[in-house]
Order: structure tokens, then C-alpha cells, then sequence
């Protein structure tokens, strides 16, 4: 089987009345960077709602699209969009093939959705995903209990702490900001 393009590690969090969302730039094509620069998330629903995606880039963008026709099918309801995406995402017969994973973050709530059916929304609304997601989730944490940084900030530092860790994260951060 032929090796997938790869897009990896997203980072969103709600904190202090904003939300920020960030992802790497690095696209892999198994261990080939084949992309420093990428764009990975998106402001949706007029600005309102930060969407990320990590997995196999075709498979992400299909899902993303799906997302946002959810979202506008539901009013910008954004649990009933994606427990909706993720039911569809479990069983249609195409979409269960789609190998990616997504992030959302509202000015209120994070989420991630699987194809396994998940949609998870954390206790401390911060959410990673992508194969230096952990790492960033662990950043993250920490800098929203122990430090006084802005959303933005705090997203900044552990997508950079991931990217010095994992070798399919890069340094070449975008991120995106949601003020209430």
C-alpha cells in the first residue's frame, strides 16, 4: 500500500475568555518532509469556531468540509454538529475509511472528533492531536495552570516544545485566535 501524505499536531485551548488554536507546518510522506509551511487549521461559521485537522491530508480536508456543512445543517450548533459528524464519519462506508482526526475550538469549548465515533470534549478545555500532540497537550497543561500567558502564548510554546521532541513537528507554527 502506498504511503499517506501526513499532517501532524494541532494544538487548541480555551483560556482567560479567548481561544487559540495552532498547528505545525511539517507534512510528511512517511519519513519525508515534504512541506514545512502548511496551513492545518481554519476559522469556520463566520470566524466563530477554530477547526485543526492531523492524519492523512485529503482524508482531513473531506472531513473538514463535512464539519462545516454540519455546523451549518445544525444552526452553528457546534456538540450537535459534531457528534452528527462523527456518527456519519462511523458509519458510512466511505468515510469509515478516512484515516484523520479533528479539532475544534469555539470561544467556549474544545473537541476532538475520531473516526471511531468520538467526540471528547476535555475537562480543561485544551485538546492535541497529531503524533506530537501529546507532547504539546502535556506543554499546554502545564502553562495554563503554573504561568499567566495568554491563550495565544501558551499554544506558541507547546506547539514549540512539541516540535523539540517529535520529529514530525515542526517550528513553523500558525496560529489562530478567537477573542469573546
Amino acid at each position: 500500500m502506498a504511503e499517506k501524505i501526513r499532517s501532524t499536531t494541532i494544538c487548541g485551548i480555551v483560556h482567560n475568555g479567548s481561544a487559540a488554536m495552532g498547528g505545525d507546518g511539517q507534512v510528511s510522506l512517511g519519513n519525508t518532509v515534504m512541506k514545512h509551511n502548511a496551513v492545518k487549521i481554519r476559522k469556520i461559521a463566520g470566524g466563530d469556531v477554530l477547526c485543526g485537522f492531523a492524519g492523512a491530508s485529503a482524508d482531513a480536508f473531506t472531513l473538514m468540509e463535512k464539519f462545516e456543512d454540519k455546523l451549518e445543517q445544525f444552526r452553528g450548533n457546534v456538540s450537535r454538529a459534531a457528534v452528527e459528524l462523527a456518527k456519519e464519519w462511523r458509519t458510512d462506508k466511505y468515510l469509515r475509511r478516512l484515516e484523520a482526526m479533528l479539532a475544534i475550538v469555539t470561544s467556549e469549548k474544545a473537541l476532538i472528533i475520531s473516526g471511531n465515533g468520538d467526540v471528547i470534549e476535555p475537562d480543561d478545555n485544551i485538546v492535541a492531536i497529531g503524533s506530537g500532540g501529546m507532547y504539546a497537550l502535556a506543554a499546554a497543561k502545564m502553562l495554563k495552570k503554573h504561568s499567566k500567558l495568554s491563550a495565544r502564548e501558551i499554544i506558541s510554546e507547546a506547539l514549540h516544545t512539541a516540535s523539540e521532541i517529535c520529529i514530525y513537528t515542526n517550528d513553523k507554527i500558525n496560529i489562530e485566535v478567537i477573542e469573546k
